[in-house]
């Protein structure tokens, strides 16, 4: 059973041609880039608000080592929000400065998030189009098998010819279908994230706590003047 299966699959690649065997290569890089992916946005947990929230509460409730504590940075919301309230207790830097440096560190967070993503359009892209170059490749093959025929020609022989040609469509649009769906599924999900990090960092500088720290570190900037 097993060589038979082994057979039918060799048979069906020879079948195909070198676009059916550059086909099963895309399949293989992007499934290696979904998997990567999949991986990382299980480790990091990135989409969970349970520890940004209650950190958040402790940071209203005027308690920012609380809120520190509560923080788990290893994920991409948590470590944002742990560097908003920790500069904004420090009162080294403006506040118009400790934003610009949080939308920067929120930048290439969001960068790692979509690596990878370009192999993954490209594949999408190209797939279908290779699928159809095989496609005209097989008719054009057939067509001289035809002419070569000349007034004896074999229905078998055009009816092979365009099998073989649909058959590396049919490879493509497996391929493009299934890796489309999944950039799409990734890229809402980095959406999601940035939408999370722009939520949770804005509720710390604009929470009555920041506002105090702020005034505070400003009195003391007069008070060394």
């Amino acid at each position: 059973m097993e060589n038979s299966v082994q057979q039918q699959i060799i048979d069906f690649l020879q079948v195909g041609g070198p676009v059916v065997w550059i086909l099963m290569g895309f399949s293989v890089v992007a499934l290696t880039i979904v998997l990567m992916k999949l991986w990382q946005f299980a480790s990091m947990r990135a989409e969970s608000r349970k520890t940004v929230d209650k950190a958040l509460e402790a940071w209203r409730q005027h308690n920012p080592n609380q809120a520190l504590e509560l923080l788990d940075e290893t994920r991409p919301v948590d470590s944002l929000v742990g560097f908003s309230i920790r500069s904004l207790q420090s009162g080294n830097m403006e506040v118009d400065r400790i934003r610009e440096e949080v939308e920067r560190l929120a930048m290439n967070k969001l960068n790692q998030l979509r690596s990878y993503f370009r192999p993954l359009e490209i594949i999408a892209s190209l797939s279908p189009l290779l699928g159809l170059l095989g496609t005209v490749l097989g008719m054009i093959t057939a067509f001289q098998q035809m002419e070569g025929a000349g007034s004896q020609v074999d229905p078998s022989v055009l009816s092979g010819g365009i099998w073989q040609a649909l058959l590396t469509t049919a490879v493509g649009l497996s391929v493009a279908i299934p890796v489309v769906t999944m950039h799409s599924w990734l890229e809402r999900k980095v959406e999601r994230i940035s939408h999370m990090v722009n939520d949770a960092v804005t509720q710390v500088f604009t929470c009555k706590e920041a506002e105090r720290l702020v005034a505070k570190a400003a009195k003391e900037v007069l008070h060394a003047a």
